[in-house]
């Protein structure tokens, strides 16, 4: 069975591909850090109590929660690309019902709805992993994976100025309008991928992960306003142990899964997702803390006086400075791989953290410890997605990449929630207003230390892998060899192996290309076979194992190709590789 299409029109509009996958993953990210510059004004705005005021950030994380592994699911059984635009175009009808509102509950209702667009992230990624070439892979893969953070930290300052300028519900509009652009970059630059997952969605899995997910997340949220004794929060504790646990079992049990928990518990993928946890919290925790730090009167000894604007503008470089890490996230990756990238992402946030705990007294001192915690973050979420794709089959990238972003959904909505339950508990009465102290400050920013501290110790118990650029496409005399070994049996190459690729060698213009070198690289970017085409352009390679693998094809007067591939049954699958038009060097 194939799971691809003859044409590539991934690698014709990759140039703008990226670019525009990235400004949707940054659109989702202004989504949920938009009313941060507004969150300590948001109960006046809505006529309700601060406890309740919470749900309106809480619920957008929330249902990001629950979307992303279900939107990673579905884009691998019905197209990514249809999905993404799916996610975009709920989060601009939430983003619309929320600007025409001043009432919680359907603020609640909008803001649940953007949460929705969580998953663009993993199908973004999904979407690179299966159109892009080899090479472009891993800078492409960071700067979708750090777009979160680019959004969160780029919305902050554009939402204060909107918000102090002009009436708050403006913030809604301008993020509808940038879902509705996304959409329309999505379906004019993007192809749909052609690789598809066997099976069907499953239903009973998302209900069951959902509601596990919502009676975790609720006493988290809740438990400061209803003690963390009551029956009610140690009740639905128990609850979403049970759920979570049936949910487990039922999806060990199912041909489909939602999640694939076998998958899941390879050590890989255990320790990279609870690590993404990890940086999930330390990525909220100065999110929540500066802005308010920033702005708090002069008069209370320690806050520093600063306008919406102005705050906003300190705690921008957090989402500049990842922007500009994935880039160098993609050499230091290539030289030292994806683990030894978390963890110098992860000892540069601890860095950061710790040395903020003694640069609060002055603005400057916020932007310093806003570049520092951008730079180690922006590392270690771009190492993620390649740790997560380099442990799973093609075809289960986007469900896999969905639970990561699910662990770093559930790393901000805890750290949302704990932080918010520290500044409250620790907070001082200044006229009836309830005010953060410095020592709630210190607080959160040693939980954030704390969790950094956890992901290093996961991160070292990550197995050592070659460089991801180490053995890439690249001639080699193994390679040579086998090239040697097709040469001498290119005359009898009419016998097609049982399982493997097979297929012609086709110019630009259609006409058959012989004598080019088709190589087949496995998912650990091993050397797994190597062939000749024949005068007529065809090729045919065994493979070792089902799974998801790179054919590259090099031709003299040809440019090289890299084409992502998934061998997923007993016959042979029809694969023609289709060589770029523009002619290099022989």
């Amino acid at each position: 069975m194939s799971h691809t299409t003859t044409d590539e029109p991934a690698r014709q509009a990759s140039g703008a591909t990226v670019p525009v996958l990235a400004f949707a993953g940054i659109v989702v990210a202004v989504m949920q850090t938009l009313l941060v510059p507004v969150i300590k004004d948001l109960p006046r705005l809505l006529d309700t109590s601060p406890s309740n005021a919470t749900w309106v950030l809480t619920s957008t994380l929330l249902s990001g929660a629950v979307a992303t592994p279900i939107m990673g699911r579905l884009g691998d059984l019905f197209g990514k690309r249809r999905m993404l635009i799916a996610s975009l175009s709920v989060m601009v009808v939430g983003a619309l019902l929320s600007a025409l509102t001043d009432a919680l509950i359907p603020m609640i209702v909008g803001r649940t709805l953007q949460g929705f667009a969580m998953g663009a992230i993993p199908l973004g990624i999904g979407l690179m992993r299966d159109m892009l070439p080899r090479e472009r892979l891993g800078s492409a893969m960071a700067l979708m994976s750090s777009s979160i953070g680019v959004g969160g930290g780029l919305a902050l300052p554009a939402a204060a100025l909107v918000a102090q300028h002009t009436d708050w519900h403006a913030l809604y509009f301008g993020a509808a309008g940038l879902g509705a652009l996304s959409i329309a970059l999505t379906l004019l630059v993007v192809p749909e991928s052609p690789l598809r997952a066997k099976g069907s969605f499953d239903l009973p899995g998302a209900l069951g992960l959902s509601a596990g997910l919502i009676l975790f997340l609720l006493p988290i949220s809740k438990g400061s306003d209803w003690g963390w004794s009551s029956p009610t929060t140690l009740g639905l504790f128990a609850a979403a142990v049970v759920v979570l646990l049936l949910w487990g079992l039922m999806e060990l049990r199912v041909a489909a899964p939602l999640v694939d928990l076998r998958t899941t518990a390879r050590r890989e993928v255990l320790l990279t997702n609870l690590a993404s946890i990890m940086v999930g919290v330390s990525f909220f925790v100065i999110s929540l803390v500066l802005p308010q730090l920033l702005q708090l009167p002069a008069e209370t000894g320690y806050g520093l006086g600063q306008s919406m604007v102005v705050a906003g503008l300190c705690v921008a470089p957090l989402g500049l400075t990842m922007m500009f890490t994935a880039p160098v996230y993609a050499r230091l990756s290539a030289r030292y791989g994806p683990r030894t990238t978390l963890i110098i992402g992860l000892v540069i946030i601890g860095i950061g953290y710790a040395g903020g705990l003694g640069l609060m007294s002055a603005a400057w001192q916020t932007v310093v410890t806003s570049v520092l915690i951008g730079a180690g973050i922006g590392l270690a979420y771009s190492s993620l997605p390649a740790l997560i794709i380099g442990a799973v089959p093609a075809s289960e990238t986007g469900a896999a990449n969905g639970l990561n972003t699910l662990m770093r959904s559930i790393g901000t909505s805890v750290s949302s929630a704990v932080i918010g339950m520290v500044l409250a508990n620790t907070s001082t009465d200044a006229g009836g207003v309830a005010v953060p102290t410095m020592h709630g400050f210190r607080v959160s920013f040693l939980i954030a230390a704390a969790a950094v501290a956890v992901g290093l110790v996961l991160a070292f118990f990550l197995p050592r892998r070659s460089p991801a650029g180490v053995s890439q496409l690249r001639a080699s005399s193994e390679e040579d060899a086998n090239l040697a070994r097709a040469e001498q049996a290119l005359a009898g190459a009419g016998e097609e192996p049982a399982q493997g690729f097979r297929g012609r060698v086709l110019a630009a213009d259609g006409a058959p290309v012989a004598r080019a070198k088709v190589t087949l690289i496995d998912r650990h970017g091993r050397q797994a076979g190597a062939t000749l085409s024949a005068g007529d352009g065809s090729y045919a390679l065994a493979v070792p194992a089902r799974g998801p693998y790179v054919l590259a094809a090099r031709a003299a007067g040809h440019a090289p190709l890299a084409h992502a591939a998934t061998h997923g049954g007993d016959r042979p699958v029809d694969l023609d590789l289709s060589l770029p038009g523009e002619t290099v060097p022989a």
